[in-house]
């Protein structure tokens, strides 16, 4: 966290904070194809792919999991990781263009591996090497499966079944509900239906999706905070004084700043992924020429995913009180906030709620297993084989994940993003002044054919 935090300010300070400065500029990119550039797919549905892997269960369950933990004012240092991070995550997408390649059959391949290995030399193939290991690890076990399968599980049992009532043990496994159990069955028909497909089809279901889910829980969450207004302005009090006195807060629950921060900076990284170098892969399938517009494109995924969606998200759990309820966690703190906020009836709250999540996560799955495939092409030469295995793996490890423990499952996920992570960050530190030499170049040329043409 402190590799991937220290990187975001450096960047942010030596590009000029240009994750504000152009963020007007980069919301209207986010929509306009280049139609001229080399690629796979348009920016925005490389956009798409990027968000389908990072809006999932961080964005409900997580942020609920640092304000239960670590107070409301988690939400303020989430927010800060966010604004750090969109300056690492527009190197990456910066650096994904500049170096990337296209193969003879016209698959543009790019990410760490390619921007470690063509932009700090040959010898340091070893570290791209380490990137695609642990790239491949953090899709098969991590992010891209058991996470998200036991996020939707859970969500699905606890609008279901939330009482377990209906059960069926499995010799040498346990006790599972049905819900589990039929759920673990269609997702993996689902994902494997996609996945057969490959990128396009994968983009092509994300383009839609995303977008669809990501407004329909957007507007839900805003008649949540519409609808609880006038209790706004003593939730960024608390929040403000919770980042910095949790104390007064939480009554002495949270002990420690450090605590606040941790826990907010954890969940924000995880929620968008800025560092671990997983964007810049679906970055390099864009249509573009342009790097810088590209890096501009990527950055906004950031922004939607954490200073939008997890802010909607960790200010409902406020305005609502859901942290303060004892014994719930994750999804359940969200569904409380949902119960008793929305002008809806608590059942069809939960179902609304439970939707966008499964749909969240499903995305998710398809995003990483995308990134793990591309980890795993440059691991092997692009041997087929290899692929084709790995993808069935892939939908086994689907199936099997409702079924693993939530402790066990967020902590072999952590382990294998910070692995990720480390590798992507030194290349991102070796290779910043080219970053910002080539951003100021191309502004500066945007601003003398402005006046040229004016």
């Amino acid at each position: 966290m402190a590799l991937i935090l220290v990187g975001g300010i450096l960047l942010s300070v030596r590009t000029g904070f240009l994750q504000i400065r152009r963020l007007p500029l980069a919301l209207k990119w986010m929509f306009s194809n280049e139609e001229d550039g080399e690629g796979e797919v348009s920016s925005f549905a490389a956009l798409c792919t990027a968000l389908s892997a990072t809006i999932g269960t961080g964005n409900i369950v997580g942020v609920a999991t640092a304000v239960t933990t670590g107070g409301p004012g988690a939400i303020f240092w989430i927010n800060l990781a966010a604004l750090f991070g969109m300056a690492t995550k527009y190197a990456e997408g910066f650096l994904a263009i500049k170096f990337r390649t296209v193969d003879e059959n016209g698959h543009a391949l790019g990410g760490p591996f390619y921007y470690i290995e063509k932009g700090l030399g040959k010898k340091w193939i070893f570290l791209a090497k380490i990137f695609a290991f642990f790239g491949v690890c953090v899709g098969l076990f991590g992010n891209g499966t058991f996470t998200q399968v036991n996020g939707i599980s859970s969500a699905l049992t606890n609008f279901f079944d939330p009482n377990s009532a209906q059960t069926l043990t499995i010799p040498y496994l346990g006790t599972y509900t049905y819900t589990v159990i039929i759920s673990s069955i269609i997702l993996t028909v689902c994902v494997a239906l996609v996945l057969i497909g490959g990128i396009k089809r994968i983009a092509n279901v994300s383009q839609v999706v995303v977008p669809f889910m990501a407004v329909i829980y957007g507007v839900s969450v805003f008649v949540l905070i519409l609808t609880n207004i006038t209790k706004i302005p003593f939730a960024i009090k608390i929040i403000i004084e919770g980042a910095f006195n949790p104390r007064a807060i939480t009554g002495g629950a949270i002990g420690s700043m450090l605590i606040v921060m941790q826990r907010g900076i954890a969940r924000g990284i995880f929620s968008n992924e800025a560092g671990l170098g997983s964007a810049p892969i679906a970055a390099a399938a864009a249509q573009t020429k342009e790097p810088v517009r590209q890096g501009l494109v990527s950055m906004t995924g950031t922004f939607i995913d954490t200073i939008v969606i997890c802010t909607m998200t960790g200010l409902s759990i406020v305005l609502t009180g859901a942290w303060q309820v004892k014994n719930l966690q994750g999804v359940q703190v969200t569904t409380y906030a949902f119960q008793k906020g929305l002008p809806f009836s608590a059942q069809f709250a939960s179902f609304l709620l439970m939707i966008c999540l499964v749909f969240f996560a499903f995305t998710t799955i398809l995003g990483w297993n995308y990134y793990s495939e591309r980890c795993l092409e440059y691991l092997t030469g692009g041997n087929q084989k290899a692929l084709i295995i790995f993808r069935w793996a892939y939908i086994l490890a689907v199936f099997i994940g409702p079924y693993m423990s939530v402790s066990a499952v967020w902590t072999i996920a952590d382990i294998f993003n910070g692995l990720m992570a480390f590798p992507n960050m030194i290349a991102i530190f070796a290779l910043n002044g080219i970053v910002v030499k080539e951003t100021k170049a191309f502004f500066a040329k945007e601003v003398k054919e402005y006046a040229y043409e004016s």
